[in-house]
């Protein structure tokens, strides 16, 4: 009887994951066939159907007008990512492994970068900006990422080298190595996990930030892709099959940087949050 009764919670519980799992699946439904639909069979009585007629016309369009945001997204994104993944792990090297005065107070001062809301800074930041000659570049957006991301970046990297014993840097000092080469020659080449896990987390926030890119860049031909993704939408007539390929094109860098790196993401996730 017990058996029984074990069996049929399964069943429910499967049944119950398949009802989520096709809740959450249904609007990639709607905005992959959408997108491979010509115009003239987009309405929203037939936004379940298949394409009768499936087209590319609309992933052409899209990329058309998107390919030098999309252009723009990758120069921003990149060098952020990157830049402050890279301030980050020194970050949470010294903040981990050299042991010095106030450094708890420190790290509460860098980890509440993480709470300050973006529309607070806005007016200073245009204005830094402006009086500086940055304002609508894609360097001023760099920074901008670069800085905010900090915060998270030095949290995560602090969490993962707490876990790698302070014997590997106490023996490196031994034989003659200063801090640096303690961090480059010891630590860095060990941390793979850990820049998966940032990179991810980075490129993924930056790539999808929409704020900033729309009050710092007013310029189109300098915005990134999550800008002109909504002014893809026409004044009169909104091209759905459009603006859905178009969205497909915007999230498809992220989808391949998880594909490439998520092998690293689970372990780099687990490091530091487990002791012993």
């Amino acid at each position: 009887m017990a058996e029984k009764a074990s069996k049929t919670s399964t069943i429910v519980y499967y049944i119950i994951l398949i009802i989520f799992t096709i809740f959450y699946i249904l609007p990639f439904y709607v905005t992959l066939s959408t997108s491979f639909k010509p115009f003239e069979e987009v309405s929203i009585a037939t936004m379940w159907n298949l394409p009768k007629k499936p087209s590319l016309q609309g992933f052409k369009t899209a990329y058309r007008k998107l390919q030098p945001n999309l252009k723009n997204s990758f120069y921003l994104t990149i060098p952020a990512t990157l830049i402050s993944a890279m301030i980050g792990s020194i970050n949470g090297f010294a903040l981990s492994k050299l042991k010095f005065r106030y450094s708890n107070f420190l790290f509460a001062l860098i980890l509440f970068g993480m709470f300050i809301p973006y529309q607070s800074v806005l007016f200073p930041l245009i204005q830094f900006f402006q009086k500086t000659g940055l304002y609508g570049t894609i360097p001023a957006l760099i920074i901008t990422h670069v800085i905010y991301g900090i915060p998270i970046t030095t949290l995560m990297f602090k969490n993962y080298y707490e876990e790698i014993p302070d014997e590997l840097i106490e023996a490196a000092s031994v034989d003659g190595a200063n801090v640096w080469q303690s961090y480059t020659k010891i630590l860095l080449p060990i941390s793979i996990p850990g820049f998966v896990v940032v990179i991810i987390w980075q490129f993924t926030n930056i790539w999808n930030e929409f704020l900033f890119a729309v009050t710092i860049t007013s310029d189109p031909t300098k915005q990134p892709i999550t800008v002109a993704l909504v002014n893809l939408a026409g004044s009169q007539v909104v091209q759905w099959n459009v603006q859905m390929a178009g969205a497909l094109l915007a999230a498809l860098p992220t989808l391949i940087v998880y594909i490439i790196l998520g092998r690293y993401f689970v372990r780099g996730l687990l490091a530091g949050s487990v002791k012993g």
